[in-house]
């Protein structure tokens, strides 16, 4: 497995993590009361950062102990990575498209503060996971 698809299953199952977590952590209060008393702020910003740190540090963990295996592994990116990961980009721009549109038509509808931000933290994580997705199934199977 190359650099490339390694650092595609890190962000990918890291971004699918934190959506879980984040969903867990707010999920109870959203059953408690209405939504404009959740305090979704800390709990999202947490889930991002934290995401954001384990993908870093997972993608370094993960690549020293496949170079101490396969010494002679190279660890740069191709022409290939590139077009799989221009591939991965498009497939997930548009669920951020999507998502982007869904929060304008709630800031239209002047919905609470908490949807607006939850669907585009929603598009933002869709647009990884899908779009590593997509890598994954082009690195696996090759391009279309």
């Amino acid at each position: 497995m190359g650099y490339g698809e390694r650092n595609t299953w890190v962000g990918m199952v890291v971004g699918l993590l934190g959506l879980i977590v984040y969903i867990a952590w707010i999920g109870p209060q959203a059953g408690a009361g209405p939504v404009e008393e959740i305090d979704w702020v800390g709990p999202m910003l947490w889930t991002i950062g934290g995401a954001i740190a384990i993908a870093v540090v997972g993608g370094i963990l993960w690549s020293i102990v496949a170079g101490m295996r396969d010494p002679e592994e190279r660890h740069i990116e191709d022409v290939r990575d590139r077009e799989i990961a221009r591939l991965g980009d498009r497939v997930g721009q548009a669920f951020l498209v999507i998502g982007m549109l869904g929060a304008l038509v709630l800031c239209a509808a002047r919905a609470d503060w908490f949807w607006i931000a939850n669907a585009l933290y929603l598009a933002f994580a869709l647009s990884a996971i899908i779009g590593g997705i997509a890598r994954v199934i082009v690195y696996r199977g090759g391009m279309p």
